[in-house]
């Protein structure tokens, strides 16, 4: 079988996500604020995986802190992979995959935007067609404002986590298509 692959492509416009049919792709959405240092790891691992070869089944979208204006692009896929931050007392930088059956089961110290992230998966819970959802948290310590630096520890797990998407996406893959 020859293995798909294509450049990433930087999405502008929400069209992007309707010009074909979706619901066979996985959509990894990375949620934060730039400007809050560590709260921001969401969409710098978007950043970083944007210079990766990705697989023709995986987009990447950086959601910025879009809340619920990401809805029509989430209901255009069958799988999403949601990255945040969360300030859940663990060491910052530890990566914890999470699928949650209802919105209850997110944990409720992911860390806040103008519409956190819970409340929008709560919103797609009321959808008609409710995609699959995996939830990447990575840990951290604090935010701080007006900086786009992360920590250490929390840079520190970048590729670790973009290794463990592009392996739970293969995963998911394999499985919705019954490949061997």
């Amino acid at each position: 079988m020859k293995k798909e692959e294509r450049a990433s492509i930087a999405i502008s416009s929400d069209a992007y996500f309707f010009e074909k049919d979706k619901s066979e792709s996985i959509l990894v959405l990375g949620i934060g604020n730039y400007l809050m240092g560590d709260e921001g790891v969401g969409v710098q691992l978007i950043q970083k995986m944007n210079t990766m070869e990705l697989p023709s089944y995986l987009d990447i979208l950086d959601g910025g802190t879009g809340g619920f204006l990401l809805l029509s692009c989430i209901e255009a896929y069958g799988h999403i992979i949601f990255v945040d931050a969360t300030m859940d007392g663990k060491t910052p930088g530890t990566i914890s995959l999470i699928k949650p059956k209802f919105a209850s089961d997110f944990p409720s110290a992911l860390s806040v935007h103008d519409v956190g992230l819970k409340d929008m998966i709560e919103a797609v819970y009321l959808m008609d067609s409710r995609p699959e959802i995996e939830l990447i948290t990575i840990s951290i310590a604090e935010m701080k404002p007006m900086t786009l630096e992360l920590s250490d520890e929390v840079a520190g797990s970048i590729p670790e986590t973009a290794n463990l998407i592009l392996e739970l996406a293969k995963e998911i893959h394999t499985k919705n298509h019954n490949l061997v």
